[in-house]
């Protein structure tokens, strides 16, 4: 029968002829990626054995280097943890970033594999092809201890990307225009193909897969192509994978035409993305206190590289705050190679160590009661970046720099017309 990417590769990786919706199939894992704040759970140094340690990554990123004393003990776990049980893929300070971008970025994730993670953003290892997902910690320690878990299969929605995507416009952009239009997506699996893949940056699939976990899906998978292709040749050159994409004849809950060359600025309105973003054209002038760029949705090295652009040569607004995350050790040191750190510093940027930081409301960035802020993260929820009685604006990382130059939400161009 013909399938869907999602459908291919659970049967695969359980074994079976065919997975269908509503069916349940248990699949081996190819990688379970624990990080740091899963060590609060006492039960991982239960763990007699490990079925595979060499499908076992461990990354520190929420809280590093350690913030409080509570943190600090998790990264004394973890390390503990690693050390008794013979894991080599450990990420501890000063190799860190945030999950998503590190097991990406060291070839952790391959097109046709299972992986999975406890943060909720797992889903961003779709842009490779993966059937990434989180779990809950529980799920998690079934892993490290049999290599297996289980799935309900979920429906695909299809995604037909048409049209070519305009320089200006980032995956966030799309994302948004998506959720502003069909809202939620709960138990599916989202598919995205179509002839306007090909405008389409492997770092702008990363944040469009991303942010598949804020309306629900289960996966966000992309096909393997020539853009996948060349990333992997980099990061995991001679890297034994099967890559899975559709039939031409599969079967989907529905499909949905994006006209690429018609997005717009997108901006989210403060509490959800879920049938609430809009274009940024028709947006009150709205002041904001802080500008937030990073996340495993946009503290790529690409995201950086278009604020230090949009920035460069002018100066944050007074009263705002510009906060710079990258995602990662490698994406900071490649940005300070290429001068973005510097321009964005220059700016009046603060350029913050890599972590999940800001994005989850717990350091290098918190908001206080009524403050607003314009951030490219991931959420954007009443208290997901500090306050509940903050208001979380969400936005490209173009905008959120354009937005941090005049004070107020803005498009790049708008920006530079406040300028003239």
């Amino acid at each position: 029968m013909p399938d869907t990417i999602i459908e291919r590769i659970l049967a695969r990786a359980a074994g079976v002829t065919d997975a269908r919706p509503g069916q349940i199939v248990t699949c081996d894992v190819d990688m379970t990626v624990v990080i740091d704040v899963q060590f609060a759970q006492d039960r991982l140094a239960d763990v007699r054995a490990v079925h595979d340690p060499d499908k076992v990554a461990v990354v520190l990123d929420h809280a590093v280097p350690a913030p409080t004393p509570r943190d600090a003990a998790h990264g004394s776990k973890a390390r503990a943890f690693v050390a008794k049980h013979g894991i080599d893929r450990f990420y501890d300070v000063g190799w860190h970033g945030i999950v998503h971008q590190v097991i990406a970025e060291q070839g952790l994730v391959l097109p046709g594999t299972v992986v999975c993670c406890t943060d909720s953003h797992t889903c961003a290892g779709g842009a490779l092809n993966s059937a990434a997902r989180g779990l809950g910690p529980l799920e998690i320690l079934q892993m490290l201890c049999t290599g297996r878990t289980w799935y309900r299969v979920p429906p695909t929605i299809r995604y037909e990307l048409t049209g070519t995507k305009p320089a200006h416009i980032n995956g966030k952009d799309i994302f948004l225009a998506i959720s502003g239009r069909y809202g939620d997506a709960t138990d599916h699996a989202l598919e995205f193909g179509g002839p306007g893949l090909a405008s389409l940056p492997l770092s702008d699939r990363r944040t469009i897969a991303t942010q598949g976990a804020e309306i629900g899906a289960d996966f966000t998978l992309f096909p393997f192509d020539a853009i996948t292709e060349e990333f992997l040749a980099e990061v995991a050159p001679g890297a034994s994978c099967t890559p899975a994409n559709p039939d031409p004849d599969a079967v989907y809950a529905d499909v949905r035409t994006i006209d690429l060359a018609t997005i717009e600025p997108m901006v989210a309105l403060p509490g959800t993305v879920i049938n609430n973003a809009v274009p940024l054209g028709g947006l009150d002038r709205t002041r904001i206190d802080q500008a937030f760029i990073g996340s495993c949705a946009n503290g790529q090295l690409a995201d950086l590289e278009v604020a230090a652009r949009v920035v460069q040569g002018r100066r944050v607004a007074p009263g705002v705050r510009l906060i710079v995350t990258p995602a990662s050790q490698q994406v900071y040191l490649e940005a300070v190679k290429r001068g973005y750190v510097a321009t964005l510093v220059e700016a009046g940027a603060v350029v913050t160590n890599s972590t999940c930081g800001a994005c989850f409301g717990y350091h290098m960035g918190v908001l206080a009661p009524g403050e607003v802020c314009v951030t490219s993260s991931t959420r954007n929820f009443r208290g997901r970046m500090g306050s509940t009685e903050a208001q979380v604006y969400m936005a490209s990382p173009a905008t959120v720099a354009a937005s941090a130059l005049v004070g107020y939400i803005a498009a790049p161009d708008q920006q530079a017309e406040a300028a003239a």
